[in-house]
């Protein structure tokens, strides 16, 4: 799945390009990305003369919205992404939606795997059509967390810190990449439990969750082979290119000169370096 920082890169383009368009025309491929539907009439009718007034975010949910007290909301998946293109572009075999607006351009959908997800709500129903939303826990971007919120929220728990880090209800959008990275930073092991830590090692983890995420979004996200990332306009992030453990098994850490090691936890591959405690 995409990460907060690639998510959050996502909503900042679209924010800073599409406030004000109205939409013209609405087209859906097919009904891969409309499951809450039961026709593509049904969603498309829906937006046409819609004006946007914002994009915003609630955890990994992009939430486009519009005037009429309505809101597109968008779940990328682990495949989606949205692109803006000019109307003469060439359209690729894997778009689902294609929204033209009455000026510039058009903004679409791309999903070679059919797992983003596109529909409309209320807007001041957000909670109740997405009950997920409510279930977050701390948001990095969204609003600043001191490490005594963030500590306070740790020590209530007894997990350990990669299970920990990378669930939404404690911190929204840390998947496999940001958490080893995260954990690197601290000096922390994936497999020590929560409970475990003193208030230094709490500051570090707090300290290496903030500063990852916000170096993450100044890269503009992670594409790796195994996860291709772009912006809206098809530029890809760069974060890969200063990831210190992620995929680097093998190779000497910066920090010990030791070959960095890889163990399963949790069904996935986790990388960290001899140092880590």
């Amino acid at each position: 799945m995409f990460e907060l920082p690639e998510v959050e890169t996502v909503r900042r383009e679209l924010d800073r390009d599409l406030v004000g368009k109205k939409v013209k025309t609405v087209e859906a491929s097919s009904m891969k990305a409309l499951g809450r539907y039961k026709s593509r009439k049904a969603f498309t009718s829906q937006l046409l003369d819609m004006k946007i007034v914002s994009v915003a975010r609630k955890g990994l949910y992009i939430l486009i919205v519009l005037d009429g007290e309505s809101t597109l909301v968008v779940d990328l998946g682990s495949s989606g992404t949205l692109r803006r293109h000019a109307n003469k572009d060439a359209v690729e075999s894997d778009t689902e939606m294609v929204i033209t607006f009455t000026q510039y351009g058009q903004l679409r959908l791309v999903d070679a795997d059919g797992t983003a997800e596109m529909f409309i709500v209320d807007s001041a129903a957000l909670a109740e059509e997405v009950p997920a939303t409510e279930d977050y826990g701390l948001d990095p971007v969204e609003e600043p967390v001191s490490w005594t919120v963030f500590g306070r929220e740790l020590l209530q728990r007894r997990t350990k810190l990669k299970t920990l880090i990378m669930d939404d209800k404690f911190v929204v959008g840390i998947g496999n990449i940001y958490a080893d990275e995260i954990l690197y930073e601290a000096g922390l092991r994936y497999d020590r439990s929560s409970e475990t830590l003193s208030s230094q090692e709490i500051r570090r983890l707090h300290r290496a969750l903030v500063g990852t995420i916000h170096d993450a979004l100044k890269y503009r996200g992670t594409s790796v082979p195994a996860r291709l990332f772009v912006d809206p306009f098809g530029v890809a992030g760069e974060y890969a290119d200063h990831l210190n453990v992620w995929g680097k098994n093998g190779k000497l850490s910066g920090r010990s000169r030791l070959p960095i090691q890889r163990a399963k936890f949790g069904g996935v591959w986790t990388y960290f370096c001899e140092t880590q405690v």
